[in-house]
């Protein structure tokens, strides 16, 4: 193509959301991708045996059927053969005494299965994803607005006059309560607990961080609502959509073309420069979905803005993720009833049990019990394999970036502190243990097991520092008008024609393409 009028570095859902957006309003774009692939944490390949389809990392797509970007992009995606499946039963909890709970997306079948578990608490639960639908506009236009527009002064100063200002700040204040004061001075049930403890892990948060209560309640709420939809067939059909789409409105995508730094003329960004040599210039700007190191340290380098420089070296990245993939010779026989259905099951000894490997993770430690988040493509989507078989898709959010050592006493760490492959499958040996505690002959419907250390997902994708997903912490000092850097300016980077998105910006990870329809929108 000629001179693109805009350059995305990185291809994630930010940068195919804005791509396809931009293309939309008449734009050129020009994605350039540094793997053979596009996708970002969206990758799926048959990694076990033949026949099985496994969503490598990211597999569920709540944050995108529930965001704008698919309000504006749905029906086009659609067009390109994106499809969805679903199930009734989002997730649900196991604990190692057999205790569980399972949620439905029927509001009043869980408050009734909730108050069977423990008078009162389905009731509060009711009361809790109501509270959210009540607040929509004013939280998710702070979960998924620009921050610093006059939109969002406008929700904000209207919101205060409605509520008064003292009402406004106590609405805000209630919603920095941590997960575990929230689930203890609400819930009798330490089943219940433990059904909603897990789900702040996979907001990059732990259960005694600020503001964990809150966006548990959200995540109740969009669950309830939504589901947990996968893509038919795996996310590769999502990503095969988005490319029909973005080159359908006469953009390009590149891959296998590593970018190496930004070009820069008279204090603006013109361009790129690829590994390889080759230059590209762009009329209108660049716009980088990676993380603050690659943006400033790789990308910019001595041309970084010295307070960004600064703001990079105290930037912090947050714990690992570890992944497991199973192919079965039948579907798992859990020993808890009406599990088999259910698309996102954590499998822990409840809210005590999440805080305690957390912690381990945190400090450095191969937690002594995980909390295992398994996935059952197969119960929504059967095409995933062969007729009669089953997949398992298990996330471990809890692991150390850098390994000290065992909080079992039992594994052994290597003097530098990184993930090997020894190490990797010991540590696999270990989740294979607890799930064969709740089903009936596990081990023996085992095909073929496939485990990732964050130091192979990392590996697969640059910007998954230490094994993070999350694109850095996501602790409040890290998010909103914080994220990325405490004097951040939406997705402005300190350099004129020069754009940051990405899990590492407002709105921060998660597959809902916020921040890239949030510039897309912009420019």
């Amino acid at each position: 193509m000629t001179a693109p009028d805009h350059i995305i570095v990185g291809s994630g859902i930010n940068a195919l959301v804005c791509a396809a957006m931009l293309g939309g309003k008449g734009a050129k774009v020009l994605v350039l991708e540094r793997n053979d692939r596009i996708g970002g944490c969206m990758r799926t390949e048959e990694i076990t045996a033949p026949g099985f389809v496994h969503d490598v990392m990211a597999t569920t797509f709540v944050l995108f059927i529930t965001s704008p970007a698919f309000a504006a992009l749905g029906k086009d995606l659609a067009r390109h053969g994106l499809e969805f499946c679903h199930t009734t039963t989002p997730t649900g909890v196991l604990r190692p005494d057999g205790s569980h709970a399972v949620l439905s997306t029927d509001r009043a079948a869980n408050v009734a299965a909730l108050n069977k578990i423990a008078a009162g608490d389905g009731d509060r639960h009711g009361s809790d994803v109501g509270s959210i639908e009540r607040n929509a506009g004013l939280l998710f236009g702070l979960l998924g607005g620009a921050l610093w527009s006059y939109p969002t002064a406008k929700m904000l100063a209207g919101d205060g006059w409605r509520r008064g200002p003292r009402g406004l700040a106590a609405f805000l204040g209630e919603a920095l309560v941590p997960a575990r004061g929230w689930l203890e001075s609400t819930y009798q049930s330490e089943t219940l607990r433990a059904l909603w403890a897990p789900w702040v892990l996979h907001a990059g948060l732990g259960p005694e961080d600020a503001f964990s209560g809150q966006i548990a309640k959200v995540i109740a709420f969009a669950l309830e609502a939504a589901g947990a939809p996968i893509v038919k067939g795996g996310a590769r059909n999502l990503l095969a959509a988005f490319e029909a789409l973005i080159i359908e409105r006469g953009g390009v995508i590149s891959t296998e073309a590593d970018v190496a730094s930004i070009i820069l003329d008279g204090g603006r960004a013109t361009g790129v420069r690829l590994a390889s040599g080759e230059t590209v210039h762009a009329k209108k700007g660049v716009i980088c979905s990676v993380t603050p190191t690659q943006l400033y340290e790789r990308l910019l380098g001595k041309d970084a803005p010295a307070a960004a420089t600064e703001a990079v070296r105290n930037y912090r990245y947050g714990k690992g993720n570890f992944q497991i993939h199973y192919a079965l010779s039948k579907p798992p026989a859990w020993r808890g009833e009406g599990l088999d259905k259910v698309a996102l099951l954590h499998l822990t000894p409840g809210l005590d049990g999440v805080s305690k490997a957390c912690n381990e993770a945190v400090r450095g430690l191969l937690p002594e019990v995980p909390t295992i988040c398994v996935g059952q493509p197969h119960a929504l989507d059967p095409s995933r394999c062969p007729e009669g078989k089953a997949i398992l898709w298990l996330q471990l959010p809890e692991a150390p970036r850098h390994i000290k050592g065992d909080a079992a006493g039992i594994l052994q760490a290597s003097a530098d502190g990184r993930w090997t492959e020894a190490l990797r499958e010991a540590y696999a040996d270990r989740v294979e243990a607890i799930l064969s505690n709740h089903i009936k002959g596990f081990k023996s419907s085992v095909i073929a097991r496939r485990a990732y250390s964050p130091a192979d997902l990392e590996a697969m994708n640059i910007n998954l520092v230490g094994g993070d997903p999350y694109g850095g912490s996501s602790t409040i000092d890290q998010s909103f008008l914080w994220r990325p850097f405490k004097a951040s300016r939406n997705h402005d980077t300190g350099i004129k024609n020069l754009y940051h998105i990405g899990a590492s910006t407002h709105p921060g990870a998660g597959l809902g393409g916020g921040s890239g329809f949030l510039l897309a929108g912009r420019l």
